[in-house]
């Protein structure tokens, strides 16, 4: 069991990795938080479950199309409701974020209906035999889709347009003087952090978890107690706090049962805040 609860901890960080690192990529570029950056992933998951249910089709090629589309609306989002906005002050960042929540909320109930979706994939009883071992193939699928995106990103970072986004998280008024078009940059930073959100949705969904409109708030939460422990601004600081919440949750599950989940989520929280208030890598936005 132990190896079990293990890979599931690996798996649900991976799920976190990818729902935190996108909004902490839009907080270091922007400096706003989004708050239905949740909604966003559940949005990618019913995308998902939606191609793949009425096509016929294997969930994991759903998932380019469910990133595509919700990384347009997440431009969409970043254009009419945040640019506006910015720099007016963070109560009215907080509020139109929040509004957003109710919004996506409110489509999906709409769209899907309010009762709980299971996608499931066609590889649920497919395992892979390493030594005495024996691996999920959705988990070993799910951890490498998520290995994969983020190398991918950390390579689009080294880039030219990568630059620019490290130089506008620094100072954005020097770099729209040295030429850095941060329009184009704030875009896209919701551009790639949406698309991760819906890849982060849609692997929740292939998992074979339960999910429904509010899903994403609980997620949402999640995703917040990992850029607050790994440091508001640090990609790293994401990617390792979500490797600990990941296997704390699990380990804190398996030992005394899910209804300690979340509350060890939290606990580990609030330690972290009283040892290290800015967060195990906090000081500054930071990309490598």
């Amino acid at each position: 069991m132990i190896h079990e609860v293990l890979l599931w901890g690996l798996y649900a960080a991976s799920v976190y990795m990818l729902l935190s690192v996108g909004l902490n990529m839009i907080f270091g570029v922007m400096k706003i938080v989004n708050f239905a950056h949740g909604e966003l992933m559940i949005l990618g998951a019913y995308i998902t479950f939606s191609i793949a249910t009425s096509l016929s089709l294997n969930p994991y090629l759903a998932i380019p199309i469910s990133a595509l589309f919700t990384a347009i609306l997440g431009v969409a989002v970043e254009r009419l409701c945040f640019r506006p906005i910015l720099g007016t002050g963070k109560l009215n960042e907080i509020l139109v974020g929040l509004a957003l929540t109710y919004v996506f909320q409110n489509f999906a109930i709409t769209a899907w209906g309010p009762n709980l979706r299971s996608l499931g994939s066609p590889y649920a009883a497919l395992s892979i035999l390493i030594g005495p071992v024996s691996l999920p193939f959705d988990y070993l699928m799910g951890i490498g889709i998520t290995a994969a995106a983020l190398l991918a990103l950390f390579a689009f970072l080294r880039t030219e347009s990568g630059l620019s986004f490290r130089g506008t998280s620094q100072d954005s008024e020097a770099a729209m003087l040295m030429g850095v078009r941060i329009g184009r940059v704030f875009a896209l930073s919701f551009l790639i952090g949406s698309a991760l959100a819906a890849v982060a949705g849609s692997l929740w969904a292939i998992s074979g978890q339960m999910f429904n409109p509010f899903t994403g708030a609980h997620l949402g939460v999640r995703a917040f107690v990992v850029v607050i422990l790994g440091g508001l601004g640090s990609i790293p600081g994401a990617m390792i706090a979500s490797l600990i919440l990941g296997l704390v949750e699990t380990s804190v599950a398996f030992a005394f049962g899910g209804v300690w989940r979340e509350a060890a989520a939290f606990l580990a929280l609030t330690a972290v805040l009283i040892l290290r208030p800015m967060g195990v890598f906090g000081g500054g936005p930071r990309y490598a």
